[in-house]
Order: structure tokens, then sequence, then C-alpha cells
């Protein structure tokens, strides 16, 4: 077993006794991207801008035919630092661009080999993102970054550990791969079996009639399509706007007091915690604006269409100006049949995207939901298929719910065996 001593940097701690440590600008130089003005973005330039999304799952590019300046551009296997939103060092694979000011090109020295560096700041994000909070820190500065220490051995050694964590790290992704794949084709079977029973019943010898409507297709003769405001209470206000902008502003926010209910709470279905408040004052002059219990809230942008009831138990409160509340009648429709449609069985999507006659709809406006369209079951019947629902969806989720554990599983997995090859706390054998 070799020598160690102390590295004298708390995340590293022990390294090899022949190894070195130094602060990182010594090895790596940052160079900045580019800042771009929106008036310098074109639909068909010259080269693609490069913007932290694209490295993730942002599949839309803009572009310009600015020559700038050699190093404002990336070439094809350099390596890349996100130090906005999303931190992460990342090898770019593909044509020259212009790589955008949220991220950071590296120079590296000739001590330092490209992949050792590229395994090395993976472990030094994940020990910075342990000491970062999101909702106060939204970046990783380049003085953080140069002042980091690093750890390292000769090159020889360095390029067997990377070699050794680049088919690690690949069998680790592979696995990570297949069982992402099966995760993926539970959540399709999940809203398959959803959509099936929200708009063919549970009884397969059933006869079924043309809906009428293309987006839901057969349905049981003994059911019919309703629109939603054929459906609300006859309570008054059974479906309210939120405020205008004018209405409720950021400046009418405080650190705490009475809820605004926005569209985090209405996604994550969360009714114990929130971010956004108004005073007592502000809460007292938007009465036609209060949720109450039994309020359906739906999110009007963004992650449009999704549907979440108050409960009994809540915060009193405002609507966000980006969610819409109604509420059905009760004794012609089940609130947690309705929230099957709109939550899981694509119906409302798929609607939605018709009555845009695009692929994608911006807004929800108060008539546009009224006019929606759904199946309409007898009342027992809703409540029988929500009562299937509940228990074959709970025995799906607690699958999937594995599954994800599983990843989590791999991904400490990966962290651990990156963080100990790179620090040298264990050894790459010749």
């Amino acid at each position: 077993m070799r020598k160690m001593k102390d590295s004298g940097v708390e995340w590293i701690g022990q390294i090899p006794s022949d190894w070195k440590c130094c602060k990182q600008k010594y090895l790596i130089t940052l160079l900045n991207g580019r800042a771009y003005k929106d008036s310098e973005f074109e639909e068909d330039g010259k080269y693609k801008i490069l913007r932290v999304g694209n490295l993730f799952t942002n599949p839309v590019w803009y572009s310009s035919s600015l020559e700038l300046e050699p190093n404002k551009y990336c070439q094809d296997g350099d390596l890349l630092y996100s130090w906005s939103m999303s931190y992460a060092p990342v090898i770019w694979h593909g044509e020259k661009v212009i790589y955008h000011y949220h991220i950071w090109k590296t120079v590296l020295s000739e001590k330092i080999s490209k992949m050792f560096a590229y395994y090395y700041l993976i472990s030094l994000t994940n020990a910075l993102q342990a000491e970062i909070h999101e909702t106060t820190m939204g970046f990783i500065t380049m003085g953080v970054m140069n002042n980091a220490y690093i750890a390292f051995p000769p090159l020889a050694e360095q390029q067997r550990i990377a070699d050794f964590l680049d088919e690690k790290c690949g069998e680790i992704d592979s696995i990570r791969s297949d069982i992402q794949k099966q995760i993926d084709i539970l959540n399709d079977y999940k809203k398959s079996v959803i959509t099936e029973a929200v708009t063919k019943g549970l009884n397969p010898k059933a006869k079924l009639k043309d809906s009428g409507i293309e987006w839901i297709g057969k349905i049981p003769e003994g059911w019919s399509i309703k629109k939603i405001k054929f459906l609300l209470s006859n309570e008054t206000d059974s479906l309210k706007v939120g405020p205008f902008g004018s209405q409720l502003s950021g400046t009418d926010l405080v650190s705490d007091g009475f809820w605004v209910y926005s569209q985090r709470v209405v996604l994550d279905r969360n009714f114990e915690n929130n971010t956004m408040f108004i005073s007592k004052e502000k809460f007292d002059s938007m009465k036609g604006f209060h949720v109450r219990t039994d309020d359906i809230l739906i999110t009007t942008r963004g992650s449009i269409g999704k549907i979440c009831k108050v409960p009994e138990s809540f915060s009193e409160g405002v609507l966000h100006p980006c969610v819409i509340k109604f509420r059905i009648d009760q004794n012609k429709y089940s609130y947690k049949f309705l929230e099957f449609i709109f939550n899981d069985s694509g119906i409302v999507e798929k609607q939605l995207n018709y009555l845009s006659n695009s692929t994608t709809i911006e807004v929800i406006y108060s008539g546009t939901l009224k006019n929606l369209q759904v199946p309409y079951p007898p009342l027992s019947e809703q409540k029988a298929i929500a009562d299937y629902l509940d228990e074959k969806c709970s025995e799906i989720d607690a699958t999937i719910a594995d599954k994800q554990r599983q990843l989590e599983t791999l991904d400490e997995y990966k962290k651990s065996l990156i963080f100990e090859y790179v620090t040298g706390k264990k050894e790459v054998l010749q």
C-alpha cells in the first residue's frame, strides 16, 4: 500500500506522497465565452452559438455570422465548463461553434491531461455543489474555480486513471441507460393504462361508439362528451382567472405571509412549503382571487394544463397570474377522474395542440379551459375507474420508484469512484 499525505484541502483529503497539489489556476486556464445582445442573434448565421442548454437538453440553437477572436470559438474535443445554473465539465463533440458567456473553455498546462482534468472537475463540482444553495446562488464564479485546489500525479499515471475511469464510467452509464429505458417504458405503459381507462372504461366487452372527437376516439355507448363549462359548479366565481400582473407584481411579494399559489405549487402538488408570499393588506385587497378548499388550480403557461385540488388543510392565499382556479359540480364529475384526464392521459395535451393549430400552445385562457372536452361516464363509473387507476398506478409507480433508486445508487457509486481515483485514494496498477 502506497504512502499517503495530507493534501491540506478538506474536500480532497489524503493523497499519495508523490502527488502534487496546487491551485487550479496554475494548471487550468478558464476563458469566458461571449455575451450576446438579442439583436446579434441570427436565424441562419455562419456559426451556431453554444449555450448552456445546448450542452444538456435544449435543442433550440441560435447563430451568428460575427467573426471573433479565436478564443471565442470551441472546436471538437475541447474541454468546456458550464458555470451558470447547470454546473458540469463537458467534452464538446461537434462542429466549430461560438460558446456563450455562461460557458468557460479550458486551456490546459502541459502538466495535466485533458481527461484527468475532466474527471477532476467532476469531483470538484460535486464538492462545490454541496456548498451551493440553489435559491441563493445560480452560478459558480471564476474566482472560486481558479482558487480551488487540484491534486495530480505524473502524466503517465493521469492517463492510466483517465483510461480506467473511461472504461468503468462507460459501464455504469450503459447500465444506467438500460434502467432509464425501463423507466420510460413503464411511464408509457402507465399513460396507456390511464388513457384506455378514461376513454374506454373497465369493461373490455362494452359496446363502443364514435365520440366524434379525434383526440378521444371511441367511447362506451353509455358515455357522452362534455365541455368543462357544463361541469362547473353553479357557485359564484366557479371559474376565476389569476390577477393581471398590474394587480400582483414582484413588488408586492414579501418574505413571509399569505401564500401566492403559483404554477410550482400546482406542478409539485406541494401544500406544505412555498416561496411566494404577500402581506395581509395585499391579501385583504384581493378577495376575488382568494384560494379555497376544493378549488381546482390549473397551470396556464409553461407546463400548461396540469391541475391539482386545494386540500382541506391549506394556507390562505391568492392566485398567481399564471394560474386559473375552477370548481366542478361534484354531483356530476369526480375530481380524481378529472385529474387522471388532465395530468396523465394526454387527452388535454392533444386537444390544446389541436386548438392552437400547432405543436405547442403557450397560454390557456378561460375560454379555452371552458371549451375543453372530456369523456363523461356516469358518476359511479367515474369513481370506479379512478379507484382502479389509483391502485394500478400505485403498483407502476412503486416499480418506477425502485428503478429511480437504482439510478441514484449508480450515480453515487460513479461519483465515489471518480473521487477515489482522481485524489489517489485508489490506484490503477500498471
